[in-house]
Parts: C-alpha cells; structure tokens; sequence
C-alpha cells in the first residue's frame, strides 16, 4: 500500500486537474457550455433516456438538467419524443445534428489534448488513459453517498 505521502501528492495532482478541465472548457464553442456538453456525451454513451435519468447520470437537480435539456433541443441536438410506456414523460434522442456537435467536441478537445501531449509517447498517453480509467472505476459511482474514511487526514495540506 502507498504510504501517506503519496496520498497526498496524489490529492495535490488531482487538485491540479481543474487547470486541464478549464483549459478543456475553453475550447467549447460559445454555444455549447460545458453543461450541454456533457448532456450530448451522456446521451452518446447511455442511448436515449428520460430527462430523470439523465439528472441521476449529470448529478444535479431536475431544475438544471431541465435548462441543459431546453439548451441542446432549442439548438437541435437533441429530441424528446413521448415515452410509449407513459405519456406524460419523455424519452430524449441525440439527434444528427447532435451526433455532429459531438464530432466537433471530440476534433477540439482531441486537438487541444495531441498538443499539449505532444512531448508524450503513444505509451504514456495510452497509460495515462488506463491509469485514469482504474482511478474512476476504484472510486465507483461518485453519485452514492460513501462512507467517510476512517481519518479525515487525506486533506491535501501544503508542506510547512
């Protein structure tokens, strides 16, 4: 097992990783917030869903996944068809012109990610995929509540 050091250098990197989120962010077309992003991904990786699954997946509220929803299908990305197991719902689609949107998130990120990376060797960079994939997989499904660690010394602190 690591030692507590490693733990929280650990803490600090990930800490850090906000800087690559933003630097990510930045590249999103102006129309496209990270919020609608990330509603265009979902639908991508999950397939088709009500707009209550959809809140579960993005972990906010019905109110915010609502405006996100209003967002994508104002712009064309998306359509919401009425659920045939009950009317009163709606089962959302990633449309054409969202699956379009999509390609061009994927181009720009992928762009952004091959030029900061280009120092990195195909190996690393496909490591550093299964390293961060581990990590996600190791801390499940973020959105259930867990039980807190034993200690609450894992806090990152600044060395003195």
């Amino acid at each position: 097992m690591a030692e507590r050091a490693q733990y929280e250098e650990l803490a600090r990197e990930l800490s850090a990783i906000g800087a690559v989120k933003r630097d990510l962010g930045r590249i999103l077309p102006p129309d496209c917030p990270a919020g609608s992003a990330a509603v265009l991904h979902l639908l991508d990786r999950h397939g088709d869903m009500r707009m209550s699954r959809l809140a579960e997946l993005l972990s906010v509220d019905m109110s915010v996944t609502s405006r996100h929803v209003a967002h994508v299908a104002d712009r064309g990305w998306i359509e919401r068809e009425p659920d045939p197991a009950d009317g009163r719902s709606r089962i959302l689609h990633l449309s054409a012109a969202g699956e379009e949107q999509l390609d061009e998130l994927a181009r720009r990120s992928s762009r952004l990610l091959a030029d900061r990376l280009s120092d990195w060797s195909d190996d690393e960079v496909s490591r550093l995929v299964r390293l961060m994939s581990r990590l996600r997989e190791s801390f499940g499904d973020c959105r259930s509540p867990r039980r807190a660690p034993a200690t609450t010394d894992l806090i990152t602190r600044t060395p003195a």
